[in-house]
């Protein structure tokens, strides 16, 4: 295990944090805009970024994405029960403790010396309701009890690609199993010209939910560049209005595409299953700056 830091910490605090997790080489990165927030990597790939004073901050555009179908599950304020699968440095579980205190949420990250540091450097407020599993995602979320979640967040990279066991139909089955009636499931897919996967993930949540809606950076919705796209997707109607209203008004824009729009952009593209499924592409070096 590798691990350097300089001893300044705090508001002055200018090291950088690394350590051999199990999924690769992690950094803690200090921004130096916020005094005590973080970015993640591993192997280079931005994982998630904290800020400790304000858990309510969401820095990277796709979990600002995210954040916004958090604040639209429910009314303002009401306590959620969410799965996490994939934790990172639990920014989004940060936020939804931060945003709807009395929420009980589990977090399944596969990767435990990760979850180990980020403990350590980065603590969970001790009032927190969070549950954090060390198992993969699939077996983690086959242990949520049946009806259990209002809400289903999958952020699962290994090597920054989402395994291939969670990109089928058989996989959205137990998601299903998992959410109350009319709960929410909202998934970070990542993918680049000429956007194969991600349609082929939009035709799989099509194949298991009725109501779909995707949201992501104009210029990867167009196959211009490789980038994130956030899919919802309920048996409910989604509050379509508003999150447009919330992606437009981003810092960095995001366009939202559902109904026929969101078919078209599909093409044709066929359900995947688990006897078919790959992982999702590699990002290219430009992808990371």
């Amino acid at each position: 295990m590798a691990k350097s830091r300089n001893t300044r910490r705090g508001r002055d605090a200018d090291a950088t944090v690394v350590e051999t997790v199990d999924g690769g080489l992690a950094r803690l990165v200090p921004d130096r805009d916020r005094p005590r927030a973080w970015t993640l990597l591993i192997d280079g790939a931005p994982q998630s970024h904290v800020d400790l004073d304000d858990p309510a901050h969401l820095s990277f555009e796709y979990q600002r994405r995210l954040g916004h179908v958090i604040d639209l599950a429910s009314p303002p304020g009401k306590p959620l029960q969410v799965v996490h699968l994939g934790g990172g440095a639990l920014t989004l579980a940060r936020y939804v403790a931060a945003t709807r205190p009395r929420s009980t949420q589990q977090v399944v990250e596969r990767d435990g010396a990760l979850v180990r540091l980020v403990r350590r450097e980065l603590p969970l407020d001790p009032t927190a309701r969070i549950r954090v599993r060390s198992v993969d995602a699939r077996e983690g979320l086959a242990k949520t009890p049946d009806g259990w979640a209002d809400l289903v967040i999958a952020d699962v990279f290994s090597g920054a690609r989402t395994p291939a066991h969670l990109t089928s139909t058989e996989f959205l089955d137990e998601v299903r199993r998992a959410l109350k009636p009319g709960g929410l499931y909202a998934a970070n897919v990542a993918d680049g010209p000429p956007l194969a996967h991600l349609r082929g993930q939009i035709a799989t949540a099509a194949a298991r939910f009725r109501e779909l809606a995707l949201v992501a950076d104009p210029t990867v919705l167009r196959g211009r560049r490789f980038g994130n796209a956030v899919l919802v997707a309920c048996d409910l109607p989604l509050p379509i209005a508003e999150l447009t209203r919330r992606a437009a008004s981003d810092p960095h824009p995001g366009r939202l595409e559902h109904g026929r729009a969101l078919t078209d952009f599909t093409g044709g593209a066929a359900a995947v299953a688990d006897a078919t499924a790959v992982a999702s592409p590699t990002p290219p070096p430009s992808a990371f700056g």
